[in-house]
Parts: C-alpha cells; sequence; structure tokens
C-alpha cells in the first residue's frame, strides 16, 4: 500500500496487520520530507535516530503479537510548542529553545498510544500569529498549494505538513484560529476542542510561570479524514491529573448522525466582518446542498450581541494574558476587578451562544475571510477582493469560538478562482465534541474528501 496520504487509521491497521513494517512507514514519510521539506519549510526539526529506534521496537513487538495502541508504529510530527522528552523544542523564539526532560500531556499520550515521533513543525514566533508562520529560529514555512502563499499560523508548519504528506497527522494549539486557519488555508481538517476538553500541560514549555495561558486556548488534532480526528481527539482528550481545569468527563464515542436529521443554521459571515466572495459563494453552495439532503437549513438569527464590543472583549482579554508574562507587549497593567469584569462579559456571551445552540445542531460559517494570501509582513494591511482590510481581523471568524469556548471543526471543501483550498467551519454545543463530529462526519459526505496539491 502507498502510506504517503493514507490515513492514520490506514496507516494503523495495515501495520497491526503485517501489511505494512512500522519501519516501511517511517522510511516513507522520511523519503517525503527530504523530497519536499527544502521548499516548505515545514519541519524544523527531526527525530530520526530515536524514531527508528521505536519502529524496530513496534516491528518486534508486532511480531510477537503485542500492540501498543491504536497508533501502533504511526509516525507523526509535533507542533514545535509541546514538550517533547530529549527533542528540541522552541516555540519559535530563542529564549524558549531547549530539550525539555518531560514530554507534555499530549506528547506523552501519543506515545502510549503507540506513535513514533518523526519530528517538529514549525510555529509563529511564540504561537503570536494565526495568518503565517515565521519566527527567527527557523523562517517562513510556506504553503504547498502554492509557496508563494502562507500556510496560516501558528500551526502553519503542521497543516503545510499534513497536506503535503509528509506526516499523517499533527497536533495544534488554537488560541486565535491556529487550528481552523492553516487548516482551511491548506485543505485539511481541524479541530478545536471545547476549552479545557485537552490538557494544556507541557504546553509553550519554559515560558515563566507555568500555564500562564489558562483560558481561551486549545489543543487539537489536524488530520484528512474525520474519523482520523475523532481517534486522535480520543487519545489526547480527558484528564490527566495535573491540569485541574479539564473536566473529569469520559470522552464520548462518536455516534452516528444523519444528514436529514440535523439542524443547521448558516452564515456566510458575521455582522460588521467582511467576506471574500469566493468563500461568501462557498458558504451559500453548500448550505443549499444540505438543504437538498434532507437537512434543515436556515440562515443564521445570531445571538442579540454587539459584536464589535464582543471582538474588542476578546482582544482585550487575550491582551490581559499577554500581558501578565511578557511586559514588552506594552499592554496596560491589569487589576484583578478588571480581569474579573472582564470575564463576566465573556459568561454573558457564552450563555447567549449555549442559548443559540439549544435551537441549533450546528453552525455552518467561514473559518477566515479570505484565503491564503501572499507572504507579507506581520501587520501589514491584506487586500480582500482588492479592498485593504486590518490584517488582525483575519481570525474573526475563528476568534469568537476561542472567545466563547464552543468546538469547531474545519472541512476542506473547494479550491478559490485562484486554486487556493476553501474551508468550511462548523461549530457546536459546548462539551458536545464527539457529536460535532458527528455531524462533521456527515457533512463531509457533501464536502468531499481531502485532495492533496499537485506535485506531492
Amino acid at each position: 500500500m502507498e502510506s504517503i496520504f493514507s490515513s492514520v487509521i490506514q496507516l494503523a491497521t495495515a501495520i497491526q496487520t503485517s501489511q505494512l513494517s512500522a519501519r516501511e512507514a517511517l522510511d516513507a514519510h522520511l523519503k517525503q520530507i527530504e523530497n519536499h521539506n527544502p521548499a516548505l519549510n515545514a519541519v524544523v526539526t527531526l527525530n530520526v535516530e530515536r524514531a527508528y529506534e521505536r519502529a524496530k521496537e513496534a516491528d518486534e513487538a508486532q511480531a510477537h503479537g503485542t500492540r501498543w495502541g491504536p497508533l501502533h508504529g504511526v509516525p507523526y510530527a509535533l507542533k514545535d510548542a509541546h514538550a517533547t522528552a530529549d527533542v528540541r523544542t522552541t516555540t519559535g523564539v530563542p529564549f524558549l529553545d531547549h530539550i525539555p526532560g518531560d514530554d507534555s500531556t499530549v506528547a506523552a499520550r501519543l506515545k502510549a498510544a503507540g506513535g513514533i515521533l518523526i519530528g517538529k513543525t514549525n510555529v509563529a514566533a511564540m504561537l503570536g500569529d494565526p495568518a503565517q508562520t515565521d519566527n527567527p529560529i527557523f523562517g517562513r514555512t510556506r504553503n504547498p498549494w502554492n509557496l508563494e502563499r502562507t500556510p496560516g499560523g501558528s500551526s502553519g508548519g503542521a497543516a503545510a505538513a499534513v497536506a503535503s504528506g509528509m506526516t499523517p497527522f499533527d497536533i495544534g494549539t488554537d488560541l486565535a484560529g491556529s487550528i481552523r486557519i492553516p487548516a482551511h488555508f491548506c485543505g485539511v481538517l481541524g479541530l478545536k476542542p471545547t476549552e479545557h476538553r485537552v490538557s494544556l500541560v507541557g504546553l509553550i514549555p519554559g515560558l515563566p510561570p507555568p500555564r500562564s495561558i489558562r483560558i481561551m486556548s486549545c489543543i487539537g488534532p489536524i488530520a484528512r479524514t474525520v474519523e482520523d480526528l475523532a481517534l486522535l481527539y480520543q487519545i489526547i482528550a480527558g484528564p490527566d491529573g495535573q491540569d485541574t481545569d479539564v473536566s473529569p468527563v469520559p470522552v464520548a464515542d462518536v455516534p452516528e448522525v444523519e444528514l436529514k436529521a440535523l439542524r443547521i443554521a448558516y452564515a456566510p459571515t458575521f455582522p460588521d466582518l467582511p467576506v471574500a466572495a469566493d468563500v461568501r459563494h462557498a458558504i451559500e453552495r453548500l448550505a443549499g446542498q444540505l438543504s437538498s439532503g434532507g437537512a434543515l437549513v436556515e440562515e443564521a438569527a445570531f445571538p442579540a450581541l454587539d459584536y464589535d464590543q464582543t471582538v474588542r472583549s476578546a482582544g482585550e482579554l487575550v491582551g490581559m494574558m499577554l500581558g501578565a508574562f511578557q511586559p514588552e507587549s506594552n499592554q496596560s497593567p491589569t487589576t484583578l476587578a478588571h480581569y474579573l469584569e472582564a470575564l463576566h462579559r465573556r459568561d454573558q456571551v457564552i450563555t447567549a451562544w449555549e442559548q443559540f445552540f439549544n435551537t441549533w445542531d450546528v453552525l455552518l460559517c467561514p473559518p477566515a475571510m479570505m484565503t491564503a494570501f501572499p507572504h507579507c509582513d506581520t501587520g501589514a494591511p491584506l487586500s480582500l477582493d482588492g479592498q485593504p482590510i486590518e490584517y488582525w481581523a483575519i481570525g474573526g471568524h475563528a476568534t469568537l469560538f476561542n472567545y466563547t469556548g464552543h468546538p469547531a471543526v474545519v472541512l476542506p471543501y473547494q479550491l478559490d478562482r485562484d486554486g487556493l483550498p476553501i474551508g468550511v467551519q462548523i461549530v457546536g454545543k459546548r462539551w458536545a465534541d464527539s457529536r460535532l463530529l458527528a455531524i462533521a462526519r456527515a457533512l463531509s459526505q457533501v464536502t468531499g474528501e481531502f485532495g492533496r496539491p499537485s506535485g506531492y
């Protein structure tokens, strides 16, 4: 079988049934990295010697009838913001460049499930940009669909590596769309789970104080099928005894959902937030297809909120967190009263959206206001259908659901007029991640399968 571009589940099954060895799977992915990473700069640190040791151990275990777990022998790369024991970790900045002594919770769970770490993928410096991936240590990552375009950030290396067949999956992080925007730009799938569903222990290792970012930030998988997202989510989610914010609730199996039983609200964009014509038309076209497939589909009547204020409040809350451990960020000092008032405003927005999802199973909307744009300086104005827009507005469709904590999935759908991927975002009720994945699986029968970029 061809291991490059096989799904995680296909690879695992092939290894567990001795159709493919762990060594052969590792060889194939390392060859793909050798062939394509020089142009993409997606994989920034390799773990070759230890990966071959693990592959040998996996094949020996397989020969003796021992299975380590659902990822037995499957090679993978991991975003360079997760602590990986004895493997260089940088988060894209020199002062965090070190070799950790311990794995993050996510890295430990992937290892325990039988996965074999190939290496680390590139990030935006300090994970500070959801639109581009560039940093002073490793430089810029490029989009496999067009090297002149951004793959998104801060998980741009992860999405580019998955889209180009260098790894079957990666685990991204998402504080302002950093899983969903790269998935959209690179034509792959991404899941941002409900806030506090996956432990943040070991994320951005070395940053003082530990666990500095305790709200809005999420960890989730990037892959090429919904089934792979579901498998990986079930591996990494749930309490670890260290992140005390993670709810001690079992991770539910993904149920079966029929399209014709769904109530789908759709939004071509959000109030006062522009969107490219190609993206708008994609959302409207898919809404029509889902309606024809038997679902109840209506254009969304949004919760009665001041969306300008909501965007400002989200930005303010992120600024408070950054200012707490980055004095150079020029954020104003935050009092406890100020922070608690910000949390109160957030609670009101969360409640309004939870009431919305009492009526609707899912919201269909854009992941970002445009497709992958040409590389540029961070913060430079962008062009949306010929009109200038503010750089940081790019993540508005995604950041809203970091602010509210709702789970969201991005599915690849079609290409724009420039041949670049257009993804669609679906958002569901908090804590209903498994049901959201079931809905994503039903919708993927309409949106279609992952399509590899030309030349890979």
